[in-house]
């Protein structure tokens, strides 16, 4: 006999079945719609709440109502649903073919039931051994899907644990990675630790638990923490250090606690040395040394003598003009002798003023003196261009420096220098006092220092204003390039640049003339996207022959809402890249063939902030994602793929150190809070053949006149001085 098929008056608050599919689920809030087929019922059941962890085969209870929605019909709405594993044998194989264990696909999963039965769950906890009887799984195998299925069960906990304490769920693996088997009792120990060790959990969801499990809102020990957390917050936003009045203030106005328990967390704090106080401004100790650190060590550089000095440095700058063919301007002689001449020199200026030529001649001399030269960048782009540039091998800070992830330190450091003579670095305006620092400390005392970069762009994305600072010093000799050369001076681009860097509104050439920089005068979003899209699919690849997949990068101040990033890059994926293996986690949907950037330092897959690359492949059976970064595969495991954003689209500030044939940039007044001559001046130099800027007049004058930008809280100057002084 069936049942009749429920319907919204139906008073049943209970149903029981087996998980058939999922249809929608959420990583980050749980909120799940699934089918579950329950004896009785013909048809599957549409069940729809939140819960921790689920997969298809599952047992499920769940406690709730009938409702109906208007666009989907009758579906059960749960106010709870408890998961427990399958127990038939059908159930087992579509929990494991569901791809919850790496290394078990639908095949693999169809094969092992059909061997094992509703035995094989115990067989793959308790006697792995006998799934080598199984064709396709080898020891190897075995130990990987023994692993995987112990770790997924640990995990579970985890996600049920928060998920009690209403902390998203895409966080457990994480969890787990860092704590092991003591992260729940690590968890309840110090909830607030979350936010330090685990990337992607911030100070609220952390005390979010620590509220749930009883910590008291007043108390010191949460107050420590919200210092603490302040102080982080503000060096996100590159500052080293916060005014002792300011901090408690913003402490205070974040946690509601009163200020004598706020004295006394800071007090604490610098008793512990965690927090280093000088004068009236705090600082986290990590940047007190750092910034400290960066003075010592540029003091020690300027006090050793170089390992050889040019005898005629007038003979030696002709001698790089003769081997390259050209005349150099009275700037780039200045900047050429000045690098030959100082222990450390700056050279700074704009695009088109000659940075590059510079770095060429100079590479070319040191090494016919027959000195190790060498290059580098903070970024992998920006390592590329240079080498390709000087056609001298280059790399990033970090490749150079060696970190090792099983102790997070760089191989190279004070007790083992770096080797080499010379050393050159571009892109220094990216470079953030913890980076600066690691590089000087792994410097050869002898060793000769040349920084190049534009002063004139967005400063680091980490703490600091290191080659802005280091100019304002007056320590270190610096030459500012100014003059554009007669090739450089042709690109509109860089014409344009230069008038928005001084105050001046870009110039449009006539529409008949070839160019390499365009306007759409537009501020209404949609039809903004609409240009956008016509310019990436169509106008560009059509005129200049650029790929709009791997050629074009699309440019906007923001991450979020409508012309941001995120739903740019959604956009563009659905237009450029709308079909092929794909894989979905925390929201987004990630194709073979989409470009990505990673968004965090992995020190263990050698990729940094920044990266851009491509997905290649999708591997659904073992949940893994390979992507190419220039040409080295990288491989992603499901649980890992919020370290990846899509890349058709990107905020200016994650554009820095990067260079793209093409360049849509998108400025209207929706951006307004963030519109600053800097921004767009960095904007405008990431386009090498081509810019095209989509946006209103308005919004562009706002941007070149707003020439006000915040004054990162930093101290490295007045050290800088200080050498000087000593």
């Amino acid at each position: 006999m069936v049942t009749p098929a429920p319907s919204a008056d139906d008073p049943e608050k209970t149903i029981t079945g087996v998980v058939d599919h999922i249809i929608y689920r959420s990583e980050e809030s749980g909120y799940t719609v699934c089918v579950v087929k329950s004896s009785g019922h013909k048809e599957g059941l549409v069940v729809v709440g939140t819960c921790a962890a689920i997969w298809a085969g599952e047992s499920l209870q769940a406690e709730g109502r009938w409702t109906r929605h208007k666009t989907h019909g009758l579906q059960f709405n749960a106010q709870k649903m408890v998961c427990v594993e399958p127990q038939s044998a059908a159930g087992i194989e579509k929990y494991l073919a569901s791809g919850l264990i790496l290394g078990i696909g639908p095949v693999l999963a169809g094969r092992l039931v059909k061997k094992f039965g509703e035995n094989t769950l115990r067989i793959i906890e308790r006697e792995s051994a006998r799934m080598e009887s199984v064709e396709g799984i080898g020891k190897k195998r075995r130990d990987q899907i023994r692993a995987a299925w112990n770790e997924q069960k640990a995990v579970r906990d985890i996600m049920i644990f928060l998920h009690g304490h209403n902390v998203s769920t895409s966080k457990a693996m994480r969890i787990y990675r860092v704590y092991g088997d003591d992260a729940i009792a690590l968890v309840r120990a110090n909830p607030y630790r979350l936010a330090a060790d685990i990337w992607g959990i911030g100070f609220k969801s952390a005390d979010k638990i620590a509220m749930d499990i009883g910590i008291p809102p007043q108390s010191v020990v949460r107050a420590q923490a919200g210092i603490i957390y302040t102080l982080h917050t503000l060096a996100d936003e590159g500052h080293c250090y916060c005014p002792r009045t300011e901090l408690l203030a913003t402490a205070e106005q974040l946690l509601t606690i009163p200020t004598a328990v706020m004295e006394e967390a800071l007090a604490l704090e610098l008793g512990k040395r965690t927090l280093i106080e000088e004068d009236t401004a705090i600082y986290l100790a990590s940047l007190y040394y750092t910034e400290t650190g960066i003075a010592a060590q540029i003091a020690r550089l300027l006090k050793t003598p170089p390992r050889w000095m040019p005898v005629e440095t007038a003979k030696a700058v002709a001698w790089a003009a003769g081997r390259m063919g050209i005349t150099f301007a009275p700037g780039q002689v200045r900047a050429l002798t000045l690098a030959l001449m100082e222990k450390v020199s700056i050279i700074t200026g704009g695009p088109g003023v000659g940075k590059t030529t510079i770095i060429r001649a100079l590479v070319d001399m040191f090494a016919a003196k027959r000195l190790n030269v060498c290059l580098a960048a903070p970024t992998g782009r920006a390592a590329k261009r240079m080498e390709e540039a000087t056609r001298h091998p280059a790399m990033t800070l970090h490749r150079l420096l060696k970190f090792m992830p099983s102790t997070g330190s760089f191989d190279h450091n004070q007790a083992h220098p770096l080797p080499g003579d010379v050393f050159i670095l571009d892109e220094v305006s990216m470079i953030d006092v913890g980076l600066m620092l690691a590089f000087l400390l792994a410097l050869p005392p002898a060793a000769r220092l040349v920084l190049v970069g534009d002063a004139d762009q967005l400063p680091s994305v980490g703490p600091g204003n290191v080659l802005w600072d280091m100019i304002a010093s007056g320590v270190l000799p610096a030459v500012k390039l100014d003059v554009i050369f007669r090739q450089s001076a042709r690109s509109w681009i860089v014409h344009n640049a230069h008038r928005v860097n001084t105050g001046q509104f870009f110039e449009v050439p006539p529409a008949s003339e070839g160019s390499d920089f365009y306007f759409v005068d537009e501020n209404d979003p949609d039809k903004v996207i609409r240009a956008a899209i016509e310019l990436i699919t169509k106008r560009i690849p059509q005129r200049f022959g650029l790929n709009p997949r791997t050629d074009i990068q699309l440019l906007t101040p923001m991450r979020r809402f409508q012309l941001g990033a995120e739903n740019m890059n959604a956009i563009l994926q659905e237009v450029l890249n709308p079909k092929g293996e794909s894989v979905t986690r925390y929201g987004r949907i990630y194709r073979a063939g989409d470009r990505v950037m990673q968004m965090r330092n992995d020190y263990d897959k050698d990729v940094y902030n920044g990266d851009i690359g491509q997905i290649r492949t999708i591997a659904a059976e073992d949940q893994e994602v390979e992507v190419d970064f220039d040409g080295r595969r990288v491989t992603y495991q499901r649980y890992e793929l919020d370290e990846l954003s899509l890349a058709y689209a990107s905020s200016i500030h994650k554009a820095q150190g990067s260079e793209h044939p093409a360049v849509v940039i998108l400025m209207t007044t929706q951006h307004y809070k963030l519109l600053q001559r800097n921004l767009l001046y960095t904007a405008l130099t990431r386009g090498r053949k081509l810019v095209c800027l989509v946006g209103s007049k308005k919004a562009v004058s706002i941007a070149i006149h707003n020439n006000c930008t915040v004054e990162r809280r930093t101290r490295l100057k007045q050290r800088l001085v200080a050498i000087r002084l000593t």
